[in-house]
């Protein structure tokens, strides 16, 4: 009884090896078409990834050129456009996936979730996402203007993205500032007017010619032709300093026109006081010995 039910376990077990190695010999030969196939779907992908990004070039250059001729500020072309180019990207990848067999409705689902997870972990850039719309639609600034930000960061906005705004500085270097800090903080616009008032200050010695030196001053302001003779051209002072009588200078001029004729008129006043012999002092101490 023992011999048969051995004999007859032997068997099964035998049957079970026999079924396993044909299962693991079918699988081998499907491999080689489940790669082909694989790799098929690899190339596919690929190909529409390349088609897919071209396509996208191409539309989104359509929108730029259609909104350049509709006369749109160049900041919300910019806008726009990288937000357009960023949906078409999550559209291509969407159709990639569901060319692997992921269903759309699951798909959809794990792109659902993952935008959760995603939306908690960058709440800064969906916070700089929101700054540039609002900067759009509020118009603080444009592309083109001059501005200086609560840090003391200053240049010429070139760019204005979805998530951060680009600077030029004078000396030439590119500075990025999140869409969320810019909204959410204190901008100065130095180029919203078309003109800006002009403040010198410059000392004159206390033996010199009060008077005269206010009218040369006041004449330097009057031949120049940057200044603005529609606005007030004031000669002052402004201060009795403790080595010089400080006359403060203030006029206007075209926005264009602010750093040549800051550095033209400075330098004239220098010359006109010297040539009409008024001092320029600098800033001395008299030192007195009492002698015993």
């Amino acid at each position: 009884m023992w011999y048969r039910f051995y004999l007859t376990s032997s068997r099964l077990d035998e049957e079970q090896i026999e079924e396993q190695i044909g299962a693991l010999k079918k699988f081998l030969n499907s491999v080689p078409e489940k790669a082909l196939n694989l790799g098929l779907r690899v190339l596919l992908a690929v190909i529409v990834f390349f088609i897919g990004r071209q396509l996208i070039k191409l539309i989104c250059n359509l929108l730029k050129k259609a909104l350049q001729r509709a006369n749109v500020e160049v900041g919300a072309v910019q806008f726009l456009n990288s937000l357009l180019r960023a949906a078409l990207y999550v559209v291509l990848v969407f159709m990639i996936a569901t060319e692997f067999g992921m269903d759309a409705a699951s798909v959809v689902a794990l792109l659902g979730s993952a935008g959760v997870a995603i939306g908690l972990a960058i709440q800064g850039s969906l916070s700089n996402l929101a700054g540039g719309v609002l900067i759009l639609m509020l118009k603080p600034f444009k592309v083109g203007d001059y501005i200086i930000d609560s840090t003391g960061k200053e240049g010429v906005v070139t760019e204005i993205q979805i998530f951060y705004t680009k600077l030029l500085t004078v000396d030439n270097k590119s500075v990025i500032l999140p869409n969320g800090q810019l909204a959410n903080n204190s901008v100065i616009n130095v180029t919203a007017m078309d003109c800006r008032r002009l403040d010198l200050v410059i000392g004159i010695s206390y033996t010199s010619d009060l008077k005269l030196a206010k009218e040369t001053l006041m004449k330097v302001l009057t031949d120049d032709t940057a200044t603005m003779k529609d606005k007030e051209l004031l000669v002052y002072v402004d201060a009795l300093d403790s080595s010089s009588v400080n006359l403060g200078i203030r006029f206007w001029v075209r926005q264009a026109d602010y750093w040549t004729a800051k550095f033209r008129i400075t330098e004239n006043c220098k010359l006109a006081l010297d040539a009409a012999g008024i001092e320029i002092p600098f800033t001395q101490v008299d030192v007195h010995l009492d002698s015993k």
